[in-house]
C-alpha cells in the first residue's frame, strides 16, 4: 500500500474526484482510501508515484508521497 498526502480536499466531492482519478492510474489495483479529514489517499498496486501525483494534481490538489 502506498500513501500520499493530499492538500486542498474539503468535501466528499473532492474525495470522489481524487478516487476516480486514482483508479485510472496504470498500476493502481485498488484505491483503498481517500480521506479529506486526514488529507490522505492510499492505493494498492505498483503505480508509478509520478503518475499518482499527476492524477491528483490534475484534479486541482497538491500531493506528496508519504514515506512508509
Amino acid at each position: 500500500m502506498t500513501t500520499f498526502k493530499v492538500e486542498g480536499m474539503t468535501c466528499e466531492h473532492c474525495v470522489r474526484a481524487v478516487t476516480r482519478a486514482l483508479a485510472k492510474v496504470p498500476g493502481v489495483s485498488r484505491v483503498t482510501e481517500v480521506s479529506f479529514a486526514r488529507g490522505e489517499a492510499r492505493v494498492e498496486g505498483t503505480p508509478d508515484p509520478g503518475g499518482v501525483l499527476t492524477a491528483i494534481r490534475n484534479e486541482g490538489y497538491e500531493a506528496t508521497p508519504v514515506a512508509s
